[in-house]
C-alpha cells in the first residue's frame, strides 16, 4: 500500500508540474520497461507437459493476466525428448514482478485453482528442475512486441561478453543502430532485455518470430550482407562486445500469449 501510495503521490507531482510548467519535455522520465521472467523447464518425460500446461491454463495465466501480464510457451523447434519447456512472464515493471510473485503466496484464487497442480505425489513429479532467468527491457525496445498471428517459429539467442564494459557496449550497439536494421530486413523482435539474474552473466537475451525456417534463413541473409552492418560491426567501440552467441530454435505451444 505505501509503494502504491508513494506512486501515485509521484504522479500527482507530476501532474501539477507540467500543469505549472516546472517540468520541460526534457526531463519527462521515460516509459516504465517491461521485465522478463524467464523459465526453462526440463522434464523425465513428455507425460509432464500437459500437467504443466495444466497448471498454467487454470491458474497461472488468469492470474497473471489479472496483473496486466502476459505469458509465452515454446516448445523446442527440434522435438527433442526429453522436452524442454520455455515460459516467459512478461511483466509491466520490476515492481509488478515482486509484486506477483509476493501475492502467490496467499491469493485464494490463484492458490485455489493451482490445488491440483500442488496436490501431486513426489512419486509423480510434473518436471525435474527449472531455471529462471530475469531481464530488463532494452531502452529502444521498452515493452514486448506480440508477434503475428503467422508466426511459426522463434529464435531465442543469448550473446555473452567477456565483461561489463563489453556487455554495455553491445547493448548500446543494438539500441542505437542495430535494432532499426533488424526490423529493416525483417528480422522481427518480440523482446530484448539485459539479464540481471541467470547463468550466462553478463549477457543479453533477445527473441525473434518468424513464419517459418525459411523466411528466417532469407532475413538473417540480408541483414549479413547489408552495408549498414558491415560498417557498424568494424566500428572500435563496439570490437570484442561479444565472446559467445547461443542460440534456440522454438515454436508457440497451443496455450501461448505470445
Amino acid at each position: 500500500m505505501e509503494r502504491r501510495s508513494f506512486l501515485k503521490k509521484s504522479a500527482a507531482a507530476t501532474g501539477a508540474a507540467f500543469a505549472t510548467g516546472n517540468l520541460s519535455a526534457g526531463s519527462v522520465p521515460p516509459p516504465e520497461k517491461d521485465f522478463y521472467e524467464l523459465k526453462v523447464y526440463q522434464f523425465a518425460g513428455g507425460g509432464g507437459v500437459n500437467q504443466l500446461k495444466n497448471y498454467y491454463t487454470e491458474a497461472v495465466i488468469p492470474f497473471l493476466n489479472k496483473r496486466g501480464a502476459k505469458v509465452g510457451a515454446f516448445g523446442e523447434y527440434s522435438l527433442e525428448d526429453p522436452p524442454k519447456l520455455y515460459i516467459l512472464h512478461a511483466h509491466k515493471s520490476p515492481a509488478d514482478f515482486w509484486d506477483a510473485v509476493q501475492a502467490m503466496k496467499n491469493d485464494k484464487t490463484y492458490l485455489d485453482a493451482a490445488k491440483t497442480y500442488f496436490d501431486l505425489p513426489a512419486s509423480q513429479p510434473v518436471f525435474e528442475r527449472y531455471e529462471t532467468f530475469l531481464m530488463e527491457a532494452f531502452d529502444s525496445i521498452p515493452q514486448l512486441k506480440t508477434p503475428d498471428k503467422s508466426r511459426g517459429l522463434l529464435e531465442l539467442r543469448t550473446y555473452e561478453s567477456y565483461n561489463e564494459d563489453a556487455f554495455r557496449r553491445k547493448v548500446k550497439m543494438f539500441n542505437v543502430e542495430e535494432l532499426p536494421l533488424f526490423e529493416k530486413v525483417g528480422l522481427h523482435p518480440v523482446f530484448f532485455g539485459e539479464l540481471v539474474a541467470g547463468r550466462f552473466m553478463p549477457a543479453l537475451t533477445y527473441m525473434l518470430w518468424f513464419k517459418d525456417m525459411d523466411e528466417r534463413t532469407a532475413n538473417w541473409a540480408k541483414f549479413g550482407a547489408s552495408e549498414e552492418w558491415k560498417t557498424m560491426r568494424t566500428k572500435p567501440e563496439y570490437a570484442d562486445t561479444v565472446s559467445k552467441v547461443k542460440k534456440i530454435f522454438l515454436t508457440p505451444m497451443d496455450f501461448s500469449q505470445i
